[in-house]
């Protein structure tokens, strides 16, 4: 689990006067409770967020009073109130894409092996909204609500592929200050991945997210003002090859996509 700062503030020199610091921490507080972080205590949450253990406090104390946490004395932790669970379920109940995609989704994971993922974008990550795997024994252990990185994984270079121009480089500079050392190469990645959705229709990560992760994806325009959105098809290298995953997923992942954009009436 990443302990990396939640992606919230305007980069440096580039503040805003409308911008409400004070919302920004909490939001950020709630955004360390990601998959796998049920309960979190404020010293863990002061780490993640790196801020002051006294203005944690203060935030944990005002978001319990409202509900979007909940104060577990056992454990002396907190976890996500209901809430929280209320905004998202009121998220994801306006994603009709999602219905739309789930039945598609299990049969291109059945008939490939892979696990299939919809993503939209938070931040600088794509947090998966609905995940359908195979009936293989050994899959990728992704579920809803999972994060993964914008400028790393398949599916999140497959937003950058069709995001406006303006947008994808205020991105990439975001992507840019957060990690200075490694930005040559992941710059290096994504780049090679952008041609490959020019040339091939799909965006790539083999080995580059996690080393034993291969994974294709290919973004789309759901339509009714939403952002774009992505799906991703993924497995251990062990299990499928770079070659597999372009020769013989990656069409069916097109024609899926292709049939989830004709459903909303966005293609002709």
């Amino acid at each position: 689990m990443t302990t990396a700062a939640p992606e919230t503030r305007p980069p440096a020199g580039k503040q805003d006067r409308h911008f409400v610091t004070a919302l920004s921490r909490g939001l950020d507080v709630l955004s360390c409770f990601r998959s796998g972080s049920r309960m979190l205590g404020n010293q863990e949450i002061s780490e993640r967020c790196r801020l002051p253990k006294s203005t944690v406090s203060r935030l944990t104390y005002t978001l319990t009073k409202l509900g979007y946490l909940h104060y577990v004395k056992e454990s002396g932790k907190y976890r996500l109130g209901t809430a929280t669970l209320a905004l998202g379920s009121a998220v994801l109940g306006r994603f009709e894409v999602r219905d739309l995609a789930r039945p598609l989704m299990q049969e291109l994971a059945d008939s490939t092996g892979t696990s299939v993922a919809l993503g939209a974008r938070q931040r600088l990550s794509m947090v998966c909204v609905e995940v359908c795997k195979g009936n293989a024994v050994l899959s990728l252990n992704m579920e809803v609500g999972m994060r993964l990185p914008l400028g790393s994984s398949a599916i999140g270079r497959s937003y950058l592929a069709v995001c406006s121009e303006t947008e994808r480089a205020d991105l990439l500079d975001q992507l840019k200050e957060l990690d200075h050392l490694s930005w040559p190469a992941l710059k290096q990645g994504i780049e090679k991945s952008l041609a490959t959705y020019a040339e091939l229709g799909v965006c790539t990560s083999f080995g580059e997210w996690q080393p034993d992760v291969n994974g294709i994806a290919v973004a789309f325009h759901p339509g009714n003002g939403l952002p774009a959105m992505a799906i991703n098809c993924g497995a251990p290298a062990f299990k499928v090859t770079a070659e597999y995953l372009l020769n013989d997923v990656r069409p069916r992942l097109v024609d899926l996509v292709h049939k989830i954009e004709e459903g909303l009436g966005v293609r002709s």
